[in-house]
């Protein structure tokens, strides 16, 4: 269990970094141009696909089976959350706000992106040597 709250917090960390640096070009140039739908739309299956690509080369290195990977998933979830109200708060949106903002279009195509994330270590094969 401790290996699986490990990896994933290793998860998180990896995926999120990428996510952080593109969910600002997303907020600063993408949506004033194109509108937040579209900017998320965009933006959404490439940090699936890293969180594909890293959570699959964490478990390269340490195999688990499917309890364990459910728990990858779903600490990785947590921290991601925690993240992200930590993040609006720092930015001085209200935790009323920071709700409501999953009720948007934009917002609940991001909360199925982040479900899937927490979702995808269930689902990922290691590749083949």
């Amino acid at each position: 269990m401790m290996t699986a709250l490990a990896l994933g917090l290793r998860y998180f960390v990896g995926v999120f970094a990428i996510a952080f640096a593109m969910g600002t070009i997303r907020t600063l140039l993408l949506a004033p141009a194109i509108g937040a739908m579209a900017a998320v739309a965009m933006e959404l299956p490439i940090i699936l696909a890293v969180s594909w690509l890293w959570g699959r080369r964490l478990l390269e290195r340490q195999k688990l089976g499917l309890a364990d990977r459910a728990v990858m998933g779903g600490s990785a979830f947590v921290w991601l959350m925690l993240a992200e109200f930590g993040l609006a708060m720092a930015f001085g949106r209200a935790p009323g706000a920071y709700l409501v903002s999953f009720f948007t279009v934009d917002g609940f195509i991001g909360l199925a992106g982040q479900l899937a994330f927490a979702a995808l270590p269930l689902f990922i094969k290691p590749a083949r040597r």
